[in-house]
C-alpha cells in the first residue's frame, strides 16, 4: 500500500523539528531556545530594523517584542530609534552579542557539516533541501538589482552556462557565444537582476543595452530547485519594467530549440518570433516584444 502523502510530510516535519532542536530549551547548548537564537541571527552583525526582523521571520509583534526584551536583558542587543524616523526602531548587537552570534554561527556550521558527512550522497541531500527551501519560501523570494560581475551574478551565470553545456548537443562555450560586455548590463545602459531565496541566488536575468534601436534580454536562468514557482515569469516582468523605466520600447532575445520551456514561456508572455538578428552560433529561435 502506498504511503500517504500527508503521513510523509508529517514524518518530514518531525525529523526537521528533531534535527534543528526546535523543542530544545537550550538550542545548541547556548542556554536559550531556538526562537531567541533565530532573532539574534536575523539581527546580524550590521543590525536590522525591528519591522524587517518581524517580516523576515514572520513573527507576531508581541512574540518578537518578548524575544527582543529577553535578548536585551541578557545584554546581547540594544534597540534604538532611527534618527531620521522615530517611528522605526533598530536592533543592534552589543559586543557580547557579537560573540554570541559568532558562537552560534560556528556551532550551526559544524552541525550542518556533520549532517552532510553522515549522508552517503550529500549532493542529493542538498538538492532535496534546496527544493524544499524554495517551495516553503516561494512567497519570500525577492528580486534585486546587482552588478553583473558580483559573486552572486557569477554563481548564476556559471550555473546557467553549465546547464547549456549539458543540454545543447554541441555543448556550450561562453567564449564562442556572442560577446556580452558587463558594461551593457549596468545602469544607465542596462540592468542585471537576481532572485534571492533567503539570501541565496535562485535565478537571474540581464537587460543588455545596445545602439541598434532595441535592447536585449540575456541570461534568463532559474535554479532547478525553484522551477515551477513562477520565478521566470517574475524575472521577465521585472526586467521589462526596468526597460520601460529606461525609455526602452523594443526588446529582443534569442534562445535554442533545445530549451522548449523557454520558447513556451516567451510565447505566453506575448513575445513574437522574428528572423535571426545576430550571428551568435548557439541560438536558433529569435523573439521581439514592444514594451
Amino acid at each position: 500500500m502506498p504511503l500517504s502523502p500527508i503521513a510523509r510530510i508529517r514524518r518530514f516535519n518531525r525529523a526537521v523539528t528533531t534535527e534543528t532542536g526546535a523543542l530544545d530549551q537550550s538550542f545548541l547548548g547556548r542556554g536559550r531556545p531556538l526562537g531567541a537564537a533565530r532573532v539574534l541571527n536575523a539581527i546580524g552583525p550590521s543590525g536590522r530594523a525591528v519591522s524587517d526582523i518581524r517580516d523576515f521571520l514572520d513573527l507576531d509583534t508581541g512574540l518578537l517584542s518578548r524575544l527582543l526584551r529577553a535578548l536585551e536583558d541578557e545584554g546581547l542587543i540594544g534597540v534604538v530609534e532611527d534618527r531620521k524616523d522615530k517611528r522605526r526602531r533598530f536592533a543592534v548587537l552589543t559586543q557580547e552579542g557579537h560573540r554570541e552570534y559568532e558562537a552560534y554561527e560556528k556551532l550551526s556550521n559544524d552541525r550542518a557539516q556533520t549532517l552532510l558527512d553522515r549522508h552517503p550522497h550529500p549532493e542529493q541531500l542538498l538538492a532535496a533541501m534546496d527544493l524544499i527551501a524554495s517551495a516553503l519560501g516561494r512567497d519570500r523570494i525577492e528580486i534585486v538589482a546587482t552588478d553583473p560581475e558580483s559573486a552572486t551574478a557569477f554563481h548564476c551565470l556559471e550555473s546557467y552556462y553549465a546547464e547549456l553545456a549539458a543540454r545543447f548537443s554541441m555543448g556550450f562555450d561562453p567564449a564562442k557565444a556572442a560577446r556580452l560586455d558587463s558594461a551593457d548590463m549596468r545602469p544607465p545602459r542596462g540592468q542585471f537582476l537576481v532572485a534571492l531565496s533567503d539570501g541565496l541566488p535562485s535565478g537571474c536575468v540581464g537587460l543588455k543595452g545596445t545602439d541598434k534601436g532595441f535592447a536585449e534580454i540575456k541570461r534568463l536562468w532559474v535554479a532547478p530547485s525553484a522551477r515551477g514557482l513562477g520565478l521566470a515569469k517574475r524575472l521577465m516582468s521585472e526586467i521589462e519594467t526596468h526597460a520601460r523605466e529606461m525609455g526602452i520600447t523594443t526588446l529582443r532575445l534569442d534562445t535554442n530549440s533545445a530549451l522548449p520551456e523557454a520558447a513556451g514561456l516567451y510565447h505566453k508572455l506575448g513575445w513574437t518570433e522574428i528572423e535571426r538578428f545576430n550571428d551568435d552560433p548557439y541560438p536558433d529561435l529569435f523573439f521581439e516584444k514592444r514594451v
